[in-house]
């Protein structure tokens, strides 16, 4: 009777019950509130461009592998998780057309091409936004509130009007121009509490991130529009839904406070003296390159491990 307690099998050894499909659940149920607060300060035509990105990244996804004659993954939702995100870094004004370009190339080069979900280097939604950023500038830069053109705060602060700023309230709820997912700073601190009482993500890459944005952005002589930093542009989002991407960063606690660190710094870099006013999507995508590196030199060594000489 003992013996048959006594089995050998190779690790794991503990499974977690979550899945990837059920991580993805949470996920998308920790962007609703982000993704409503949306709907309701940009319309309708923002709930077009989530349902056209989500249905161009499952249906790019599923195709692809068709054609590969792979086992279809669509059912695990992480091409929709990747949609909604990308949906989220978009004006509500982009042509639609554009937006499923840029879902078209995050699924299949940035993902598949690299072996799929796991096996990509950089967050496939940044660097569909990217793409989309150096493609087509003037329709991933134009801003509206209330139908009328406005300014972010970001490029406020950027061209030197701070007296123009919207009020904190606004900026806090998300009552300002910027893109539909990032301007809700209440909505994204709820999805960041969801992720964190399910334990899908851990607390230290945003924190570190945003505190080293934060702090830099003062160093970098923006100490009068810090609130302005954290809560009007694409920190949180970034800093709460993509620089915690399983895949992109890295594995020990070490690791992620390093990443979390450089990615706070590059963006009060971008911000301050680049030529663009938000840096959360290159920082990120910048740090996503060092995560083998981080890894490399942070990773404890295996129990038992002879060290190598010569």
């Amino acid at each position: 009777m003992t013996e048959r307690l006594l089995v050998v099998s190779s690790s794991p050894h503990i499974h977690s019950p979550l899945d990837t499909q059920k991580i993805m659940m949470w996920v998308l149920i920790a962007l609703a509130p982000a993704g409503l607060a949306g709907v309701y300060f940009f319309g309708l035509r923002a709930a077009l461009v989530m349902a056209v990105c989500v249905a161009a990244c499952v249906a790019s996804e599923y195709i692809w592998q068709k054609l590969a004659k792979r086992k279809p993954t669509c059912c695990d939702l992480s091409a929709a998780v990747t949609g909604l995100l990308i949906a989220y870094n978009l004006p509500p004004t982009i042509p639609f057309w554009e937006a499923a370009v840029g879902c078209v190339f995050a699924i299949i080069v940035v993902k598949q091409c690299f072996g799929g979900i796991g096996a990509n280097i950089v967050n496939p939604a940044l660097a569909g936004r990217a793409l989309m950023l150096s493609s087509w500038p003037v329709a991933m830069t134009s801003w509206t509130v209330d139908g009328v053109s406005t300014a972010t705060p970001l490029a406020l602060i950027k061209a030197g009007a701070v007296d123009k700023l919207p009020s904190i309230a606004d900026a806090f709820i998300g009552h300002i121009g910027g893109c539909i997912g990032e301007t809700s700073s209440v909505a994204l601190l709820i999805g960041f509490g969801i992720l964190l009482a399910k334990d899908i993500i851990k607390w230290h890459i945003p924190v570190v991130y945003v505190a080293a944005a934060t702090a830099f952005s003062c160093v970098f002589a923006l100490p009068c529009t810090a609130f302005y930093e954290i809560f009007a542009g694409g920190l949180l989002l970034g800093s709460i839904f993509m620089a915690t991407d399983y895949t992109t960063s890295p594995m020990t606690v070490r690791g992620q406070v390093i990443f979390a660190f450089g990615c706070g710094l590059l963006t009060a870099l971008i911000r301050a003296y680049g030529g663009y006013p938000e840096g959360v999507s290159y920082s990120i995508l910048i740090m996503n390159i060092t995560v083998p590196l981080i890894d490399k030199f942070t990773t404890p060594h295996i129990f038992g491990e002879v060290k190598k000489h010569g």
